[in-house]
């Protein structure tokens, strides 16, 4: 269910806006994304498992928080990050 250190380090040099960048939204957004698409997987084969939906929708609350701080902040790098992430919206 969750990320390997070796995904989450590619997600961080694909998304980062410069070198050491591992806290920016586009960062934090494509970690979280990554991670809600291994839960949503796996909750396809469990159906029962109520503990996990719960932290899936957590965690989509915190990426639409992140998201909207960014669209607030910048509305071309967030039409961008949706657009590379193949998010709605």
């Amino acid at each position: 269910m969750s990320i390997t250190p070796d995904r989450k380090a590619e997600l961080i040099k694909e998304y980062a806006r410069a070198e050491a960048d591992t806290g920016s939204p586009e960062v934090q957004v494509a970690i979280l994304s990554e991670r809600i698409r291994n839960l949503t997987d796996h909750l396809g084969t469990h159906q029962k498992d109520f503990h996990s939906r719960r932290g899936l929708l957590v965690m989509v609350g915190q990426r639409r928080s992140l998201l909207d701080y960014l669209k607030r902040k910048d509305q071309k790098r967030y039409e961008s990050l949706i657009q590379r992430l193949g998010l709605r919206r």
